[in-house]
């Protein structure tokens, strides 16, 4: 092909386009009005996920505290609970683990920690003894009869939406208006 014919040819076609080629602004302004409503639903579904895996985590730590707990009062309480998320994930003596994970000890690196609880998931995850006094424990601390757990979101609606808690007996039961004061058993 001769650099004439192809210049014809290149000619043609921009006279071809001419001023029907492209977008108007109109139709550029619905395209992206759809993929802003596409976004907003996305948005808000990933929202309600976040919450849900949050409320799931909150749940599982508490169930973690219980089976912990129980490990604690068989092996190193003397038949009590221990009195803080501390205690319980201290070692007996001579051991290498403690009866939770080192995401829920408050002095374990890496972990926030607020009071006695931890922050974890968006939830604020706390437990204190309950009852009386019991028998020291295998590093000699002081055990209860019970205890109360509580797992209670940072901010209510954007990391949770439900309260839990738990104690003893090992049931867990959410409010679920974000309060630690539940009455209702989880299903």
């Amino acid at each position: 092909m001769s650099s004439g014919a192809a210049h014809r040819s290149v000619g043609s076609v921009v006279e071809k386009l001419g001023k029907d080629s492209g977008f108007t602004l109109i139709e550029l302004l619905v395209v992206v009005a759809i993929i802003g409503v596409i976004a907003a639903i996305g948005v808000s579904q990933v929202m309600r996920a976040r919450l849900s895996a949050n409320e799931t985590s909150a749940i599982a730590s508490l169930r973690a505290i219980n089976g912990g707990q129980m490990s604690y009062a068989s092996a190193g309480g003397q038949g009590g609970f221990a009195t803080s998320l501390a205690i319980l994930a201290t070692p007996c003596a001579g051991g290498v683990t403690g009866f939770i994970s080192p995401d829920l000890d408050p002095a374990a690196p890496g972990v926030t920690a607020v009071g006695t609880g931890v922050i974890k998931s968006g939830y604020t995850v706390d437990m204190i003894g309950n009852g009386t006094a019991g028998s020291p424990d295998c590093n000699g601390a002081i055990t209860n009869t019970d205890y109360a757990t509580t797992a209670v979101p940072l901010t209510l609606g954007t990391s949770g939406q439900r309260g839990f808690n738990s104690a003893g007996a090992g049931t867990i039961f959410f409010d679920a208006t974000g309060l630690p004061t539940g009455t209702t058993p989880i299903q």
